[in-house]
């Protein structure tokens, strides 16, 4: 099969197109051809190496795992013969985490994993492209915030993977969204259903004489301090970048009442906890309360070209590879 090999940490020019053995499922795996897979700031961490920390996870010296990508979509073309959670035949999107693996043709994986039925109204694409933006999104929004339909919702960073879906999610919570991006986006955020848009070339939030009750940075550029003169009483101010400040916060502030800054890490929910909020997701998208933002679809070919377009950390929604 094709797939998109790392065997060393570096630069874009580390990524290889290579053939390698098609695998074949073990009593509990199901195999699954892969259609697309997902491109998130996971994935070039897995590449660089960087912070080095990551390397506890994913290798100290070079990847355990060579072949990357945690997020994929795909058909299900063969099972072991102790699967019952999936038959041949069934469409399945969701994540690879614990061995990646996404960036190949083919991929066997329990039948256990953090995967679940593509809802029918979407594409493999589409699929692929949710997954991790709109896991994020969910669990701090509805895990942390404890969103609900009396709250005002401020998403910065509104036009990216995680903030496109954290406006559908906050709408589906009937809250007021409030989006901040830039000027290009705004046509593209108001369609998502904000009910104000904030463009952060012009205005500065932190500035304005406005109370909010959850400030989500999804881009990690705003701090607590900066944030919380416009949080409301018992507002929540939440990143995706846990930074000691913040995490010092959560530690004694998390059981008390007033402003709170709070961190979850939502790639390290439990499978169980993973599988229940993809087939939210998958609600959501039924109801057409979620869809999925793509700005760009690269072949496997162009890996390399999709990596440096999501290292310039301007991307606008979902960036995915469509595999076959």
């Amino acid at each position: 099969m094709k797939a998109i090999l790392i065997t060393k940490y570096g630069g874009t020019e580390v990524l290889q197109v290579k053939e390698v053995p098609n695998p074949w499922p073990k009593e509990n795996e199901i195999l699954i051809k892969i259609h697309a897979a997902a491109i998130n700031n996971t994935d070039i961490v897995f590449r660089k190496g960087k912070p080095f920390v990551s390397r506890f996870f994913t290798g100290l010296l070079k990847p355990k795992h060579y072949i990357p990508g945690d997020v994929l979509a795909g058909k299900v073309i063969e099972i072991g013969n102790n699967v019952t959670r999936f038959k041949i035949g069934d469409y399945v999107y969701g994540y690879s985490t614990d061995t990646f693996g996404a960036y190949a043709e083919y991929k066997c994986l329990p039948e256990n994993s953090a995967i679940t039925i593509i809802p029918e109204n979407i594409s493999f694409e589409e699929a692929a492209g949710i997954v991790d933006g709109g896991h994020t999104a969910l669990v701090f929004l509805r895990d942390k915030g404890n969103i609900n339909n009396k709250q005002k919702v401020l998403i910065y960073g509104a036009s990216g993977s995680v903030g496109t879906a954290a406006i559908q999610i906050a709408n589906s919570y009937g809250a007021e969204v409030i989006a901040v991006c830039s000027t290009s986006n705004i046509e593209m955020v108001k369609s998502l259903g904000a009910k104000r848009i904030i463009d952060y070339t012009t205005n500065e939030f932190t500035l304005e004489n406005k109370k909010y009750d959850i400030i989500f940075d999804t881009v990690a550029k705003k701090s607590f301090s900066q944030c919380k003169n416009v949080l409301s009483d018992n507002g929540i101010y939440l990143t995706t970048f846990p930074t000691p400040a913040v995490l010092i916060k959560q530690l004694f502030q998390s059981k008390e009442k007033g402003k709170r800054a709070l961190f979850v890490a939502a790639g390290m929910k439990p499978v169980a906890e993973k599988i229940k909020n993809l087939q939210y997701l998958s609600g959501l998208i039924k109801s057409d309360k979620l869809k999925t933002i793509i700005s760009k679809k690269y072949s496997m070919d162009d890996i390399a070209e999709a990596h440096r377009y999501v290292e310039t950390g301007h991307k606008k929604g979902n960036i995915v590879i469509k595999i076959c």
